[in-house]
């Protein structure tokens, strides 16, 4: 993108709204819901599995960072892609990416129409959904401080639920509280066969949970552009994220499994629900499924803003009508066409309730988190090609170093390529693997059909 254009971008993001928004693209629906099957899976040695996953999202991080204060004039990091990388490789990096977040939009708009269902059971699932997203794009479209604000109540919300489990834990553990099925106590952590009750395999197939749980942590990525004092912001918020990963995620499951023991837990419930509800607060499914709808939303709102950023920085420069409509910056300095486009394709997901079958929906949603493999593994090499061609001089003035390089990155290309062979042991996660494969080749064929037609164009 260039210059002049990339500086009209609005630096209206405080550091708060950063901070917060990096915190709450860690925390979702994948804890709150998700955990109790994770827990059934591998037991409290899932507490490693997250800590693992949660050091290697720090490295991603910060060899995302460096890339990014590299050059405060992108606003991507796909133009970092496809400068170390290649042009094919962004085309395929970038669309991958939008898609993936358009996908992880629709998802947590249909989500809310069901979570709505507690309180309004007879209510048509697309209608909470839908009202949601137009909230949230008219949100979008104002101001980019109105987003950030908008993220930041959000996590914070999110926050609340979680630090109220850990103090809760903290105390029960202390009294040792009795429960319907014991007492909270640290022992349950090894009480009911050890720390790895389902032994290697089941800490092993609980990655493929984990990781996706941390999808949406690059999002802060997308930030730098339009974020106030970025060379001081940016680092403070990646360089916290152990902290975040530690209190929020394994913090969390830590006590939660202390009070009530890992093999209790349903699979198919939220096992926040089940610890409130054991310590006598009655209206606890309805405290956690208002958050885990203020999730649902945030998740929608943190779509909005990357896919129209995304599709804002793919389709500048291009020459046809469409794309030079989309490359567009609005009044308020916000790609608002780029947004408005986003928009219509996620709000596809009102007619998708309707006439497509769940399946369908969950099988589109898991190829998504799948490509997000990709898309880390192209940040790291990236990475590691602009390390290779930056001058020592350069290396030695940066301001935010790779902790380690290049194991650092080395390891996490390892780490992706292990999650890559663990999909491939379950039949429903090896087919989404290959139908991620087939998108990637379908993108390719796209870029080199339309590099031809350009050659020929020109001839």
């Amino acid at each position: 993108m260039g210059k002049n254009e990339e500086k009209n971008l609005s630096r209206g993001l405080k550091s708060r709204h950063v901070q917060l928004i990096a915190i709450g693209g860690t925390i979702g629906t994948g804890l709150f819901l998700g955990a109790g099957q994770s827990i059934h899976l591998a037991g409290p040695s899932i507490l490693l599995a997250y800590a693992i996953t949660g050091v290697m999202c720090f490295w991603l991080m910060r060899a995302l960072g460096e890339l990014l204060l590299s050059d405060l004039n992108s606003t991507s990091f796909v133009n970092f892609v496809a400068k170390y990388l290649g042009k094919r490789v962004g085309f395929v990096t970038g669309w991958t990416y939008w898609v993936c977040w358009v996908t992880i939009a629709m998802a947590e708009i249909t989500a809310a129409g069901l979570y709505m269902h507690f309180w309004f059971p007879k209510l048509p699932q697309w209608i909470p959904g839908f009202i949601i997203l137009l909230v949230l794009l008219a949100m979008n479209l104002i101001t980019v401080e109105l987003f950030g604000e908008t993220e930041f109540w959000f996590s914070i919300i999110k926050i609340t639920a979680i630090l109220a489990l850990i103090v809760t834990g903290v105390i029960l553990v202390l009294l040792h509280f009795k429960t319907s099925v014991g007492h909270a106590s640290l022992s349950n952590l090894v009480a009911y066969g050890g720390f790895f009750p389902k032994g290697i395999k089941g800490f092993v197939l609980s990655f493929q949970m984990v990781v996706f749980a941390f999808v949406g942590v690059e999002m802060v990525g997308m930030t730098a552009a339009e974020t106030q004092d970025p060379q001081r912001v940016i680092p403070e918020a990646i360089n916290d994220i152990p902290m975040r990963i530690g209190l929020f995620y394994v913090g969390a499951l830590f006590f939660l499994m202390a009070i009530f023991p890992w093999r209790y837990v349903s699979p198919s419930s939220s096992p926040f629900v089940q610890v409130f509800q054991n310590i006598g607060i009655s209206g606890a499914a309805a405290i956690i499924n208002f958050v885990v709808l203020t999730a649902a939303a945030s998740a929608c709102n943190s779509a909005l803003f990357t896919t129209g950023r995304m599709l804002f920085s793919l389709s500048y420069n291009r020459k046809s009508k469409l794309a030079k409509k989309l490359g567009k910056l609005s009044r308020t300095q916000v790609p608002a066409n780029a947004i408005l486009m986003s928009a219509a394709v996620i709000a596809l997901a009102v007619i998708l309730n309707i006439f497509i079958p769940g399946k369908v929906f969950t099988f589109i949603s898991s190829v998504a988190t799948t490509c997000f493999l990709f898309i880390w593994g192209a940040i790291i090499l990236a990475h590691l090609k602009y390390r290779k061609l930056i001058s020592q001089q350069a290396k030695e003035a940066s301001p935010f170093k790779m902790p380690l390089y290049p194991f650092s990155d080395y390891i996490v290309l390892a780490f992706l390529g292990f999650v890559g062979v663990v999909l491939l042991l379950k039949v429903d996660t090896l087919i989404a693997l290959i139908g991620s494969v087939l998108w990637f080749v379908g993108l390719n064929l796209v870029y080199l059909v339309q590099k031809r037609s350009k050659t020929n164009s020109n001839i």
